[in-house]
């Protein structure tokens, strides 16, 4: 099964009058579709951008597992386990919320702050929560989430470079920036914020039309 989902028909949330502005892939706050709430693992992929100055101000987490990619400009996050960082473009972010946690997310520079957030559910609840930040994380290297049963895949493909995609029962495709085809270079495009979700696929591949950059979740279930 192949499902896009354009970045057109994502769900228009933040507050543009505080300087945020959020589009989500699946039911989130106010917005609900009962046919919509999750994807394998994933539960929540923002879109955020926020205007210098802007941002979260603490709120708490529980039994999710949070994964953070700056696109462009830089995150201030600082969390109630005492983790205060910078996440910048190339840097994977993962807060594991377990019991409870609550943190803070800002664009502290002077130029706008772009970043994708996704959320997945747990293998099992309760326990510490944890951080870790990995620094310009390469193509070849896999980031798993082993709490979720999920890996990430960072692809940045050159223009007609193809890209083969593992083969798993829960696959998330989701286009940063540059467009790509799925299924060959006659296949659907995705460009910039399309996302399209993939079951049960033995090898799918996307061909890049210009430079692009590609997040790939690979989830068991």
């Amino acid at each position: 099964m192949r499902h896009v989902q354009e970045a057109a028909r994502r769900y228009a949330g933040g507050d543009r009058a505080a300087g945020i502005e959020s589009l989500h892939a699946f039911s989130f706050g106010r917005f609900y579709d009962p046919d919509n709430v999750r994807f394998g693992a994933m539960i929540a992929c923002n879109e955020e951008r926020l205007a210098p100055g802007a941002g979260f101000d603490e709120h708490p987490h529980s039994h999710t597992e949070i994964v953070t990619w700056v696109v462009e400009g830089e995150l201030t996050h600082r969390d109630s386990a005492g983790h205060a960082t910078v996440v910048r473009p190339g840097d994977v972010q993962r807060l594991s919320a377990a019991d409870g946690v609550r943190h803070v997310e800002r664009n502290d520079g002077d130029r706008p702050l772009v970043f994708v957030q996704t959320w997945l559910a747990p293998l099992e609840t309760g326990g510490e929560p944890a951080y870790e930040i990995v620094r310009g994380i390469a193509d070849t290297t896999p980031y798993a989430v082993p709490g979720a049963g999920a890996v990430l895949h960072v692809r940045r493909p050159a223009d007609g470079a193809r890209s083969v995609l593992p083969a798993a029962p829960f696959l998330y495709v989701h286009v940063v920036r540059g467009a790509v085809r799925l299924d060959g270079p006659a296949g659907r495009r995705l460009g910039p914020g399309d996302a399209a979700r993939i079951t049960d696929a033995e090898g799918p591949e996307l061909t890049a039309e210009g430079a692009a950059e590609v997040l790939v979740w690979e989830m068991t279930g």
